[in-house]
């Protein structure tokens, strides 16, 4: 949903949406292009919560002396830039191919554009491994990694209203006298931050969005400055908050999911440590 609102025509608001995708493509059109996200999840969240948690414990050595010390706003920040920017190597060329999966059957008009020899509403790629393979050779590494600014753009600033968040709810709805916060503060704190972060990141993903959905048929934009100006001057400012409803909606529980998980695991983990290393 948040991917054709974004990038597509004619779908309007959030239900008439649904409505369209249901009664066109039925139950599977929801799930177009989940098979490449779904396979690089776990490694994708595996860097970002390690590449902060590393970072942060070094920044807590460097300044305080001690990793395990209380993070500084300060630590925290620089701690997501990071993460923000390490991460965009590994999710780009996964966002690319869920998009371009996403919106090949989509019409495409628009007057005075010179269309590429597949015609628009026809499939272009038979999966995800096809996808990634017709895009490496006809665009080159370059190609794979298209919309890479824009996506900095988005998830720098949106990692850091994501870990930020969820440290300050997590310590504010924690009960005076708890060593740890127990599993409903983890997950309301995990779904505030992840509600906050794409509330903050729904501008630049729409770009994003347009950005990689553009190589399916055509290549209407230039680059990011290029596309934020041409769909400003199309639509005016109310397109850089399209699908704002559904990133914030599923925001929510994904990102309450995935730090209950990381918190679990990472308390089994270190409680397995200390039993095998007394």
């Amino acid at each position: 949903l948040q991917t054709r609102m974004q990038a597509g025509q004619g779908y309007g608001n959030t239900l008439k949406c649904v409505l369209t995708v249901y009664r066109n493509e039925s139950v599977a059109g929801f799930f177009k292009g989940m098979a490449f996200p779904l396979a690089s999840i776990g490694v994708y969240s595996s860097v970002v919560f390690g590449v902060f948690s590393s970072t942060q414990r070094f920044l807590s050595q460097l300044h305080h002396g001690d990793p395990a010390s209380a993070p500084s706003l300060t630590d925290m920040t620089v701690a997501s830039i990071v993460t923000g920017v390490i991460s965009v190597g590994i999710g780009a060329p996964v966002e690319l191919v869920k998009i371009r999966l996403q919106m090949q059957t989509e019409p495409y008009k628009k007057a005075n554009v010179r269309l590429k020899s597949t015609i628009p509403g026809s499939p272009v790629y038979r999966g995800p491994i096809h996808c990634f393979r017709t895009i490496l050779q006809k665009e080159g590494i370059a190609g794979v990694y298209r919309g890479t600014v824009s996506m900095l753009l988005r998830d720098v600033p949106g990692y850091c209203a994501y870990f930020i968040p969820y440290a300050w709810f997590c310590d504010w709805i924690t009960s005076d006298g708890s060593i740890s916060p127990n599993a409903f503060s983890i997950w309301m704190a995990g779904g505030v931050a992840g509600a906050v972060s794409w509330a903050v990141s729904t501008p630049m993903d729409v770009v994003k969005s347009r950005l990689q959905a553009d190589g399916v048929y055509l290549n209407q934009y230039k680059g990011t400055l290029d596309c934020m100006l041409q769909s400003y001057q199309n639509e005016g400012l109310k397109v850089f908050f399209r699908g704002l409803t559904v990133n914030t909606v599923r925001g929510f529980p994904s990102s309450a999911a995935m730090f209950l998980g990381y918190e679990f695991s990472l308390k089994a983990m270190k409680k397995w440590q200390t039993e095998t290393n007394p």
